[in-house]
């Protein structure tokens, strides 16, 4: 099964619909595989790659998003963020409280801690659907595409409400304004 292009949803400018000409009929229900959804991830442009488990991947700086299909017959299709930023456990109730508002908030990908025996958390996001009976092609393109871009909001979305992307800005001893830090002078 090939992807048509057009049914990619596009995350800048907006397209112009494809002109119908009536004879075309409902799109192809399919039964979505690994193949295809490397064909989709190739068509986005988005690296991509497969574990020593046999997942599918695609990576981004301080995450990684998988592709899985699970289930006796692969009825499952997930999709299923891990986030690399590693949070103490004395901050996990206010991770808890930005994760509830993206909860309520959003459709997807649902978000959830998960807790090493060592005490420090980390995010996970996920989106699933069922898949083993067909599913029509159109809206599994635009349901990858969709998860896979608000897996990429939500990383963005976490570091500003949790204030996250200004401790980036600060480690390497600059304030915010740009100047160094009091105590610091080299001009001793």
């Amino acid at each position: 099964m090939s992807i048509d292009p057009s049914s990619i949803p596009s995350f800048g400018a907006p397209q112009q619909p494809p002109q119908s000409t009536g004879d075309e009929g409902p799109p192809p229900v399919v039964i979505p595989d690994q193949d295809l959804v490397i064909q989709l991830l190739g068509q986005m442009e988005l690296k991509h790659a497969v574990d020593e488990e046999g997942d599918l991947l695609a990576p981004w700086d301080g995450f990684r998003v998988y592709y899985m299909f699970r289930g006796e017959q692969k009825e499952l299709f997930a999709v299923r963020a891990f986030y690399d930023r590693a949070h103490p456990i004395e901050s996990k109730q206010e991770l808890l409280e930005a994760l509830d508002e993206w909860n309520r908030e959003t459709l997807w990908p649902k978000v959830y801690t998960h807790t090493h025996d060592d005490g420090v958390v980390r995010v996970i996001g996920e989106a699933q659907m069922i898949v083993g009976m067909g599913v029509n092609i159109n809206y599994f393109v635009a349901m990858t595409a969709n998860w896979t871009q608000a897996a990429v909001s939500f990383d963005a979305w976490l570091a500003d409400r949790l204030g996250l992307a200004k401790d980036v800005d600060t480690e390497d001893g600059d304030t915010e304004d740009g100047d160094a830090p009091e105590g610091d002078s080299s001009e001793d």
